[in-house]
């Protein structure tokens, strides 16, 4: 008796279409024009008035986040992005006319700035409003077709894009796609034009690599430890005062937080009562009630910071709550260097001081880890200030302060060797998704001038022609 074969089951791509459609739509030319553009980025500011409430909640609900935290780090930084756009976008749009030589002297040489194509956008949880948006705003801005991936794990937020945005930009050269590490994994096997990845140095080696089998151009925002030198000669309660509000922002959850104070131990013994007197004016005496102390996003990151707990000794805090995912504003003292608190990005409301004996060991600690994504130095010597901006290096750096650099759409964000590749903001944003192409018109005409590049080559010929061209002596190169 001949018995069939079992029915061959096929899984069907679940991105196919929508890429297929937001392609389609780049090739029409629909996101070319700046009228467009602008209207793609009122449309989006649009989004963020008609639901400030709905997604204050949303923040709420994944991380605890109080309005004014909300409103500080999420909405107003979107929304921020989205004026400085709309007030640029045509000046940014132009061509760039460049200078030429006396060869070209007839042609017109400029940079004119082409969008990519289809970019990948992939967010993270930690600031799942402000990272997926404002990278958007430069997607949009610069013109091109876009699929946005926010995090599965800030669920509330995730929903609150997925659901209520695509309503507000056309959905033609749009689209929010769902799901975590397996969905992610499938979605980048897909030809993207651009990826611009926030999130982890793990996960961002998987999208390098993704992006590698495409040749496709990529941009990493990544983390690290961020080193704070505390100078022996500085006030320890101003001091206290900006590390503990930088670090315990948003329950530590920040990639730009000082993750570890370099000091003296005379200096660490002026600092601990000044950062218990910080933390207990800025959350009271129980910070577990303060509105304005974040929660921990999951049991997950929970756990493993509740583990970091046992390094070195615990000087301030160390109380948790894993019902509430609550863990109170903490600092290690004791700590060394071979310690797990010392050797991953924190993530959380926990401060590590390891002492060193000076500035120059200061600076040699930091030189032997990876580059951080931002530095901090306080002194009241500018001198002390500058030679750790000197001798260091960084994504970002920031003397006597926290990452108040990032709030500025004037200087670029981004990471250097391990905490990433390329930067955005402002400007920067639109410059990372355009393709600055070369071009050079040359007149029809004029046949007999362009003559001389001609060969059979004579030493007068070519004298005239490396002058024209710039370049001295007789050895050259035209490609």
């Amino acid at each position: 008796m001949h018995q069939c074969a079992p029915p061959v089951s096929f899984k069907m791509d679940p991105f196919e279409d929508t890429l297929r459609r937001l392609r389609e739509a780049f090739s029409s030319g629909l996101t070319r024009p700046a009228e467009f553009r602008a209207a793609q980025l009122k449309a989006l500011g649009c989004f963020l008035q008609d639901h400030r409430e709905l997604l204050q909640q949303a923040l709420a609900q994944d991380l605890h986040k109080s309005v004014a935290e909300s409103e500080m780090s999420e909405i107003s930084i979107a929304q921020g992005e989205i004026d400085w756009a709309l007030r640029n976008l045509h000046s940014w749009m132009e061509d760039e006319n460049v200078s030429k030589s006396l060869a070209t002297q007839l042609d017109s040489a400029f940079i004119r700035k082409e969008p990519f194509g289809l970019v990948l956008i992939i967010a993270p949880w930690n600031y799942p409003l402000n990272l997926t948006l404002v990278p958007l705003v430069g997607a949009l801005a610069a013109g091109n077709c876009v699929v946005l991936k926010p995090s599965e794990i800030s669920q509330s937020t995730e929903k609150v894009l997925a659901e209520v945005l695509p309503r507000y930009l056309d959905q033609s050269c749009f689209a929010v796609v769902l799901g975590g590490p397996e969905e992610t994994g499938r979605l980048l096997e897909h030809k993207f034009d651009y990826i611009f990845f926030t999130g982890s140095p793990r996960v961002g080696k998987i999208v390098m690599t993704a992006a590698s089998k495409h040749l496709t151009p990529v941009t990493l925002e990544l983390g690290g430890k961020n080193p704070c030198y505390v100078d022996d000669d500085c006030d320890p309660q101003t001091v206290a005062n900006r590390v503990a509000f930088f670090r315990y922002f948003n329950a530590g959850q920040t990639c730009v937080a000082p993750d570890y104070v370099l000091c003296s131990p005379e200096t660490q013994e002026r600092l601990l009562p000044a950062l218990q007197n910080a933390i207990t004016r800025f959350y009271g005496e129980d910070p577990r009630s303060s509105p304005d102390l974040g929660r921990i996003i999951n049991e997950k990151h929970f756990q493993r910071l509740r583990g970091l707990l046992g390094c070195g000794r615990v000087a301030i805090g160390g109380q948790s709550d894993e019902s509430e995912r609550y863990i109170a504003p903490t600092v290690l003292v004791d700590v060394q260097d071979a310690e797990p608190v010392m050797q991953e990005e924190i993530f959380g409301p926990i401060l590590p001081i390891m002492n060193v004996r000076g500035l120059d060991e200061a600076i040699d600690v930091i030189n032997r880890r990876e580059k951080p994504l931002a530095l901090y130095a306080f002194s009241n010597r500018s001198q002390v200030v500058e030679q750790v901006l000197a001798r260091t290096s960084s994504g970002g750096f920031c003397g006597n302060d926290g990452f108040m650099h990032v709030t500025l759409n004037s200087l670029p964000f981004g990471g250097v060797g391990a905490s990433g590749m390329g930067s955005y903001h402002g400007k920067f944003s639109f410059d990372t998704f355009s393709h600055r192409r070369a071009c050079l018109l040359c007149p029809a005409g004029m046949e007999k001038i362009y003559s001389i590049r001609y060969p059979p080559y004579t030493p007068r010929s070519l004298r005239m022609m490396l002058m024209a061209l710039g370049t001295r002596g007789c050895s050259c190169t035209l490609l």
